[in-house]
């Protein structure tokens, strides 16, 4: 579906068949995302889980450092086209790949599989659909168009449990939120993402506007990110490996929210190195939290539900990203009391980007006393059964 849809993308002739395509596309990579992980249950033995981890979200680093750098010679030198019809050969040495090495899919009854949940499925489409709108649109305002599309998510989710709830085979377990565990994986996950968007949204205009670096050097220090990650992905694996998924998860939300703290107080005249530190220590703490997170969610599913469990973590994450952009940007934008943030004054960015991060670091915090209680509350069974 990925390959065939990016071929749909490179061969538009017109826009709406380009973002038809490009739809079509993200389904595809959607499901690629939460198999990824999945699999990982499937094909590697469970001490070895955190490993596997980390080699995913390097990859996922590389890739992100990759787009940016290759996409931009591509379309230098072929146009924009060739940034889809490269996926054409990629996606046919995958495909060979996972023939050859996948395992085969276990063999089901035709009568024990579980049926598709139509009704949930449209319900959350939709929901998730207005709740997207609802943060890209009216520029952090809450005019009334934004504030309705706001109101119809709420609607959706409570439609969506009330679905859920009746289905005979439902498209998410409304049991699988009473694990705090699961629960408390998908909440950090979501929170962190917000933080992770802040990065990306405020990062350019400070290096450009307040901190005066030209395009070419803004690109090469927002790269130290992904590079970053990159590097600790492996490292951070092993890590989880030895010391387990619940410290190394409390280790990342910690040095997260250090690095915010430092930014949140950072001086403009700090220069360059100011910003970097910090921004790597943030980086290379959320490789150490994501992986440890993924693990620790995923670790203990049954085999029948971790595709589901993926998409669940790969949907937290997004709506973290989405809710990021559009929360953080406003907090960044108002903190700098600036119209056009492109022609801020130096001192206004800086002081955006401040409290921007002020604002991350309270949402790590939150972060860490949701993994504590959901801690707290996975000990109390054990207690119990000591005191009886």
């Amino acid at each position: 579906m990925f390959t065939a849809a990016s071929a749909l993308c490179g061969l538009a002739p017109a826009l709406w068949m380009l973002v038809a395509a490009r739809a079509l596309q993200g389904l595809g990579a959607a499901i690629l995302l939460a198999l990824a992980m999945a699999f990982v249950g499937e094909t590697v033995p469970k001490e070895r889980t955190g490993a596997a981890m980390g080699l995913l979200g390097t990859m996922s680093a590389v890739g992100t450092a990759l787009g940016p750098s290759l996409g931009g010679l591509l379309i230098a030198g072929l146009g924009w086209r060739a940034i889809f019809l490269v996926n054409l050969p990629l996606g046919a040495v995958v495909f060979v790949l996972v023939r050859q090495f996948l395992p085969a899919d276990r063999r089901v009854a035709k009568g024990d599989r579980a049926g598709f949940d139509s009704t949930g499925t449209l319900v959350l489409a939709l929901t998730l659909a207005s709740y997207a709108l609802a943060m890209t649109a009216g520029r952090g305002g809450f005019g009334p168009g934004r504030v309705a599309l706001l109101a119809g998510a709420a609607l959706g989710v409570a439609l969506f449990v009330f679905a859920e709830g009746r289905a005979e085979a439902p498209l998410v377990r409304m049991a699988t939120f009473r694990d705090p565990a699961l629960g408390a994986g998908f909440a950090t996950s979501a929170l962190v993402s917000t933080v992770m968007m802040a990065t990306m949204v405020v990062g350019p205009f400070y290096l450009s506007r307040a901190l005066g670096l030209d395009a070419a050097m803004v690109g090469i220090v927002l790269s130290a990110g992904p590079l970053v990650a990159a590097l600790t992905g492996v490292p951070a694996g092993r890590a989880v490996d030895r010391l387990g998924a619940q410290r190394t998860t409390l280790a990342g939300l910690l040095g997260i929210a250090a690095g915010a703290v430092v930014l949140s107080t950072v001086p403009a005249e700090s220069g360059v190195v100011g910003y970097v530190v910090p921004i790597i220590v943030i980086t290379a703490s959320y490789a150490l939290f994501q992986t440890a997170n993924n693990t620790s969610v995923l670790q203990d599913v049954d085999a029948l539900q971790r595709g589901v469990v993926s998409g669940m973590l790969n949907l937290s994450r997004n709506l973290g990203l989405i809710t990021g952009a559009s929360v953080m940007g406003s907090v960044f934008a108002k903190a700098s009391g600036a119209a056009d943030m492109a022609v801020a004054p130096p001192a206004a960015v800086a002081a955006g980007m401040r409290a921007t991060f002020a604002v991350a670091a309270v949402l790590i915090v939150i972060a860490l006393a949701v993994a504590f209680a959901s801690r707290a509350l996975a000990a109390e069974p054990s207690l119990a059964g000591e005191t009886s």
